[in-house]
């Protein structure tokens, strides 16, 4: 499973923004799927994630009420829907699949993106 995410760019607070992930590989449906977030000089934190079907998402409190995961599994796609970004949304995001989208630690997750960077000025 190869993933390619993609979107990021510089943008104002307030601002909208949706990221994607490409997926290639046939068990896409089958993974879980997770947008992860590092900032310079922070760990890795989770976002969201979001089921197999769609069906049930989570988001990390941080971004709740401000961003939404959706996926196409038909095109094989993942997104993050940022809305009313703040500074401190600025960060590397990456996507990511795993066996579980009740997981937030990224040890959890078996297969990375690249990343893609978001930078939101005040």
């Amino acid at each position: 499973v190869q993933l390619q995410a993609s979107g990021g760019g510089l943008v104002q607070a307030g601002d909208s923004l949706r990221l994607s992930c490409a997926v290639s590989g046939s068990t896409f449906g089958a993974c879980a799927m997770g947008w992860f977030r590092q900032a310079p000089g922070k760990e890795r934190e989770f976002v969201a994630s979001i089921t197999r079907s769609g069906g049930i998402t989570d988001f990390a409190g941080s971004v709740k009420g401000r961003f939404t995961i959706s996926r196409d599994n038909a095109k094989n796609f993942v997104y993050l829907q940022m809305s009313s970004v703040k500074p401190e949304d600025t960060a590397v995001y990456f996507c990511a699949g795993g066996p579980s989208a009740y997981l937030r630690a990224p040890r959890d997750y078996d297969y990375w993106g690249q990343g893609t960077l978001v930078t939101v000025s005040s």
